[in-house]
C-alpha cells in the first residue's frame, strides 16, 4: 500500500494518470489508520471492492485478504477495462494471489501488467527449518503460492522489487523472465507524513515510559531477527552486571512484532530477552500500531534500533521514517542487505553494524553506545545530500521508467508474435 500511496502525489509529474482499485477497509482485519487518506491527492480516482467473509474462507485455509477479494477484483476491473482506455495494470501489494488476474486481463483486454515484489511470494526460506520455526499451514500455503506465482509470472511484462535478490530468484526459477524489464526500487521517503503525524499527535496513546532511556523498534519480529538482536541483549546483560546504576534505566521497545489479529500474537523477542536475563528491560508489544502512531512513537523515543533479518534477501523497505526522525540510531543487518547501503549513503552519524567481524560477543561498540545513552549522550543523526535519491518523488520517476519499458516490451512481443 505504501509504495502506491507515496507515489500518487508524483505520478502526474511523470506523465501518468493513476486510478486505484483497492479492498474496502471494512473487509480487512489489519490495523486501520484513517489519516493515511490525507496524504492522497483529492483528484485521484479510488475504486473499492468487497471481500468474502474471513469466517468462512478460513475453513478452506484461504483466510488472506488476497484470496478473499480476488473474485471482486475480477468483477470490478473487468467493468473498468470494458468502459475505459488504460495503458498498464500495476500490481503493488503483498496480497500476491490477486496478481494472477494479470494474465487473465492481458489475454481478454490486451493490456500489459507489472508486478511489484515487495516481499517474496513463493519462498523456500523455511523449507529446511524445524517445524516449530515455520509459518502456520506451511505445506498447504507455500504449495499454493508456488503454483500461483508461476501462473502470474508466465506472461508478466515488467517486475519491480525492493530487493534485487527477489528478482534474481525469479529469473533463476523462470528462465522465460530473462528479457522482461526489471527494476530494483525501494519504498520512498515521504516527508509530508511527518507533518500529518505531528498535526494529529493527540489521537495516539503514548507507549513509552518517560522514566527510562527508551530505545525503540517498530516493525515485525521473528526468529530470523535474533542474530541482529542477540549482541544487543548481550551488551545490555554485561552493562547490568558491571554497571547496574548506569544501565538500570535502559529500556528497549519492540512494537508491532506480529502480523496476526490483535491480541493473538506470540512474542518472538521477549523469549530471547529471557534467555539472557534482561527481560525486565525489554517490552514487546505484538499488536501492530497504525502508521502515524509509528511515526510519532519513533519521534518520542530517545534512540532507535533497527534489527535486520538473517536472510540477506530481506529488505527493510520502511527504514525511512527512522531516518526522517533524525534520532540516534543503531542498525544491525546482514552485510549483504541493501538496507546497509541505503543507511550508509543517507547518514554518516548512525551506528551501522553487520553480521561479521564488526560484531563481537558482546560487541564493544554496542556496549559503548549503550553506556553513552545511559549517560544521556545522545547524538542525533543528520541526513546527507544522497538521501534525496531515496525520496518518494525520485523513486516514483524510476517506477514510471519501468512502466514505459514494460509497454515497449509488450508491444515488441505482439509485433513479433
Amino acid at each position: 500500500m505504501h509504495r502506491i500511496r507515496v507515489s500518487l502525489l508524483y505520478f502526474k509529474e511523470f506523465g501518468w494518470e493513476p486510478e486505484v482499485v483497492t479492498v474496502d477497509p471494512r473487509y480487512s482485519d489489519m490495523v486501520k489508520d484513517e489519516l493515511l487518506i490525507q496524504s492522497i491527492p483529492a483528484d485521484i480516482k479510488i475504486h473499492t471492492v468487497k471481500a468474502f467473509n474471513k469466517k468462512w474462507t478460513s475453513k478452506l485455509g484461504l483466510g488472506s485478504l488476497g484470496f478473499r477479494s480476488i473474485w471482486y477484483y475480477r468483477q470490478k476491473v473487468n467493468e473498468l477495462l470494458k468502459n475505459n482506455k488504460y495503458d498498464l495494470i500495476y500490481f503493488s501489494t503483498t496480497q500476491f494471489p490477486v496478481c494472477i488476474l494479470g494474465s487473465y486481463w492481458k489475454k481478454r483486454f490486451n493490456i500489459p501488467y507489472v508486478i511489484d515484489m515487495q516481499d517474496p511470494w513463493y519462498s523456500e526460506y523455511y523449507k529446511y527449518k524445524p517445524k516449530n520455526e515455520r509459518p502456520p499451514k506451511y505445506q498447504i500455503v507455500y504449495g499454493l503460492h508456488k503454483i500461483l506465482e508461476a501462473k502470474a509470472m508466465k506472461t508478466v511484462d515488467g517486475l519491480i522489487s525492493v530487493s534485487e535478490y527477489y528478482i534474481n530468484d525469479l529469473k533463476k526459477r523462470y528462465l522465460f523472465l530473462k528479457d522482461v524489464p526489471t527494476a530494483t526500487i525501494t519504498f520512498g521517503a515521504f516527508k509530508p507524513d511527518l507533518e500529518i503525524a505531528a498535526d494529529h499527535h493527540g489521537k495516539f496513546e503514548f507507549l513509552l515510559d518517560s522514566g527510562f532511556k527508551n530505545i525503540v523498534y517498530v516493525g515485525r519480529g521473528g526468529l530470523d531477527m535474533h542474530k541482529a538482536i542477540t549482541p544487543v541483549f548481550k551488551a545490555l546483560k554485561k552493562g547490568l552486571k558491571d554497571n547496574f546504576e548506569l544501565f538500570k534505566k535502559t529500556k528497549f521497545y519492540f512494537i508491532g512484532t506480529s502480523y496476526v489479529v490483535a491480541g493473538s500474537g506470540e512474542p518472538t523477542i521477549l523469549p530471547l530477552a529471557k534467555r539472557y536475563g534482561v527481560e525486565d528491560h525489554i517490552v514487546e508489544i505484538t499488536d501492530r500500531i497504525s502508521y502515524y502512531h509509528t511515526i510519532l512513537t519513533l519521534q518520542q523515543a530517545d534512540a532507535l534500533f533497527i534489527p535486520g533479518s538473517a536472510d540477506a534477501k530481506y529488505s527493510a523497505s520502511k527504514i525511512y521514517p527512522y531516518l526522517l526522525a533524525k534520532k540516534p540510531l543503531l542498525a544491525i543487518f546482514n552485510k549483504n542487505s541493501n538496507a546497509v547501503v541505503i543507511l550508509k549513503e543517507s547518514t554518516d552519524k548512525a551506528i551501522i553494524l553487520t553480521f561479521d567481524k564488526e560484531i563481537q560477543q558482546p560487541s564493544d561498540t554496542i556496549y559503548k553506545l549503550l553506556s553513552n545513552w545511559g549517560n544521556d549522550l545522545f547524538s542525533p543523526i543528520s541526513l546527507t545530500p544522497k538521501f534525496e535519491k531515496y525520496s518518494a518523488k525520485n523513486l516514483t520517476g524510476k517506477q514510471t521508467l519501468l512502466f514505459d519499458q514494460a509497454i515497449q516490451y509488450y508491444a515488441a512481443k505482439n509485433t513479433n508474435a
